[in-house]
Parts: structure tokens; C-alpha cells; sequence
């Protein structure tokens, strides 16, 4: 890695900018063409700097604010998988199984849901109840969002310390 390397790192860590040329707009910043910004992530790729590159839409930013998390209790009348029949509805973006504490928490199955306000985000659950005839269940609204970046350093040699 060469110092310009470590300054494109450093780029793309504050995220993509939102235009229509995102590596036009970085190569600008860094006195290079979109090609070179290209070759050079390539790079880093391939010699293994940069592990995986992946789209994060900040939510918050594009007006999502209501986070809930579901916990559901087993529907045993269902016919197949809670968990598959949960996951296979669209407004479903994360969908988890659990072990219960017996005596203190049963609920066992857990989806995520995303919307643009709290009102929306029940309505669309209490759907969801309602087609898999879900009686039993709790809605946790997120209160807070933490960053969620990826604590990367970069070391002298170029190596990662995660």
C-alpha cells in the first residue's frame, strides 16, 4: 500500500458520496480518475486490504426511523416453519430463532422490521399476526441507533487490526 492507497481507505471509509459518479467524485478528491479509484479498490481487494465492499443505506437519513424487533411466541397451528413462513414475508428484513427460558420468556421466534413511523410498522405486524394467526407476541421499538462501522485500522505494513 502506498500513502495514496491509505488516503482512498480513508475515503471510502466515510461511505460512498451520494451522487451519480461516486467514484468520479472520489478520484476528484484524490487528484485521480474513476478508473484509477476502480483499479486501485481492485487492488486492495485482491491482496486481501479490503475484505468485502458492500452497500449500508444510513436509514435514518432516507426518513426510516421505526426499528422494531417482533418476538413471537410458536404458533403451533401453523402447517411448516414459523420461522421460513416469517421470513417469506417482504416486510420481514431479519428473521431469527431462538431457545426460551422456560418459565420466564417463550418466545422463540424474532423478526425485524423497518418504517417510516411506528404507526406503520404495527399496522404492518399486526398484518403479519393476522395471516399466520399469531395471538402472542411483543413489539420492541429501537431507542437509539450506535454506530455501525467496523473498528479498522490500518497498519504501517498495510495490514488490518480489527
Amino acid at each position: 500500500m502506498d500513502p495514496l492507497d491509505r488516503h482512498l481507505l480513508s475515503e471510502l471509509e466515510n461511505g460512498l458520496p451520494l451522487v451519480k459518479e461516486p467514484f468520479e467524485e472520489i478520484g476528484k478528491r484524490l487528484n485521480l480518475t474513476s478508473r484509477e479509484v476502480l483499479e486501485r479498490i481492485r487492488k486492495l481487494q485482491t491482496a486481501g486490504i479490503i475484505r468485502k465492499f458492500r452497500a449500508r443505506i444510513n436509514q435514518r437519513r432516507v426518513g426510516i426511523s421505526a426499528n422494531a424487533l417482533v418476538a413471537w411466541k410458536r404458533v403451533d397451528s401453523l402447517h411448516g416453519d414459523m420461522g421460513l413462513l416469517l421470513a417469506s414475508f417482504p416486510c420481514v428484513s431479519h428473521c431469527y430463532e431462538r431457545l426460551p427460558v422456560p418459565g420466564r420468556w417463550e418466545y422463540t421466534v424474532y423478526t425485524v422490521h423497518h418504517g417510516y413511523s411506528r404507526d406503520a410498522v404495527l399496522a404492518e405486524i399486526r398484518t403479519l399476526a393476522g395471516h399466520i394467526d399469531a395471538q402472542d407476541y411483543v413489539v420492541l421499538f429501537s431507542t437509539e441507533e450506535f454506530k455501525r462501522v467496523p473498528n479498522v485500522r490500518i497498519r504501517e505494513n498495510g495490514s488490518n487490526i480489527v
